[in-house]
């Protein structure tokens, strides 16, 4: 029988051709490190990784298998930047502290691409990503944007595209422009996922599945990280369980939202497909974000139905299919192979929340959509502060995350509400 995810629905295509897919063992006994991570996404991966390079004694452990959560079954895009685009940071923080958070993204992408040409993980990268207005109001902006981004912020690698082009490119007549960046691409995560850990375990980071952490306490200069399998008692904690924290630490909780996202894959589109001629991966201008591209096999794998509480979704084919046919009429009646969802986090400005929450203690994650590069290199940075180099950190730390409103009980409903409000936006 094929493994799928006990906690995120339907088993996806990148389960299917990420080849070996190794296990690690549950802890057993009790355990004393340098660093304990709670989580075995991108960001602890990452982390656990470049300590264990440094020499540091780490322990990870995950509630499931690793890459179970949105690591492991995201869509595959790097983007540019952060969430927001630079100019709209530039608003809010001034130019300095924007251009200082698009450099770091930059270093992030970079960072992640060295990582997997240096030791051999095959991400099977593709270049090029297009971002597209579906509304004709929103042109101006993505003119404007490329404009800026060159000339401001020294990034030559954005152009803008007309209907024409847009229509070309996309392989549709939905959009209406759009701007096209070949200074970044998109990934099959679930073998970032694997072979980072791969390299982790190499470099002397313990490594342990289906451990839940039950319970975190910093008291007299140590961490105890309780879990049915023993206690982890370390000099320092990394909590990188982002959408997946649940009730663990109350401060994440309340500034870090799970949100679910659903992606299908086709059967193969065969040579000569219309569809992204370029083989670029796409995301539209809705609040509510559509993004796909193509696989290496020629599979449309198209991402967009969200929900913004945890619960199980209905049939996942139907949705994917009909916002397909939105984009795509003639393939209406495409057959879908794969159909799955995960949670990924959210913040109320759809920016990273990073904070020491306790003694010894940082929270990250709030990737909000934007964290195939960001999270990976976020546990970069995790690492350097151990070793004493906190000024990169410190720029996501310093980020405005207020908590959602509401308190437990009222805060899923309140974004439900208001999130609809954006998708109905979306429409008009």
């Amino acid at each position: 029988m094929r493994y799928q995810s006990p906690i995120s629905p339907g088993r996806s295509w990148y389960e299917d051709t990420a080849g070996e897919r190794p296990e690690h063992p549950r802890l057993d006994g009790d355990r004393s490190c340098d660093v304990v991570i709670v989580g075995g996404g991108f960001t602890g991966l990452s982390a656990a990784m470049h300590l264990a390079k440094a020499g540091t004694n780490v322990v990870l452990i995950e509630s499931h298998r690793l890459g179970d959560g949105a690591s492991g079954r995201n869509g595959g895009q790097l983007n540019t930047g952060q969430r927001a685009w630079p100019e709209e940071m530039e608003a809010e923080y001034g130019f300095t502290r924007a251009k200082a958070l698009f450099d770091v993204a930059e270093e992030a992408k970079a960072h992640l691409l060295s990582f997997a040409e240096t030791n051999g993980v095959d991400i099977e990268y593709m270049p090029g990503q297009l971002s597209v207005a579906h509304k004709k109001r929103y042109v101006d902006n993505y003119k404007a944007h490329a404009e800026i981004m060159a000339d401001r912020f020294g990034y030559p690698h954005i152009s803008f595209m007309d209907a024409k082009e847009t229509s070309e490119r996309i392989g549709s007549q939905r959009f209406f422009g759009g701007v096209r960046d070949t200074g970044t691409g998109h990934i099959h995560p679930l073998r970032l996922v694997i072979g980072t850990a791969r390299v982790a375990v190499a470099a002397g980071a313990d490594l342990y599945e289906n451990t839940p952490a039950t319970g975190i306490i910093a008291t007299g200069g140590k961490v105890r990280v309780t879990t049915p399998y023993g206690t982890v008692t370390a000099d320092k904690c990394l909590i990188a369980t982002n959408a997946y924290g649940g009730k663990l630490e109350p401060v994440s909780a309340a500034h870090i939202m799970p949100i679910g996202s659903f992606i299908g894959a086709t059967v193969p589109l065969g040579p000569g497909s219309p569809v992204i001629p370029g083989g670029e991966s796409v995301d539209d201008s809705r609040f509510v974000v559509r993004y796909f591209r193509k696989s290496k096999d020629g599979r449309l794998l198209f991402g967009g139905r969200e929900i913004y509480a945890v619960a199980e979704p209905g049939d996942i084919h139907i949705h994917i299919r009909k916002q397909i046919a939105e984009i795509y009429p003639d393939l209406k009646d495409i057959e879908i192979t794969h159909g799955w969802g995960g949670y990924v986090g959210i913040t109320m400005p759809r920016q990273p929340f990073v904070r020491e929450v306790m003694p010894n203690v940082i929270s990250a994650g709030g990737y909000s959509g934007h964290g195939v590069m960001l999270s990976n290199f976020v546990g970069k940075l995790y690492a350097d502060t151990v070793a004493g180099s906190r000024e990169k950190l410190k720029l996501f730390e310093e980020l405005k995350v207020p908590a959602f409103p509401g308190g437990r009980k009222l805060r899923a409903p309140l974004l439900f509400l208001a999130l609809n409000w954006y998708a109905l936006r979306d429409r008009i």
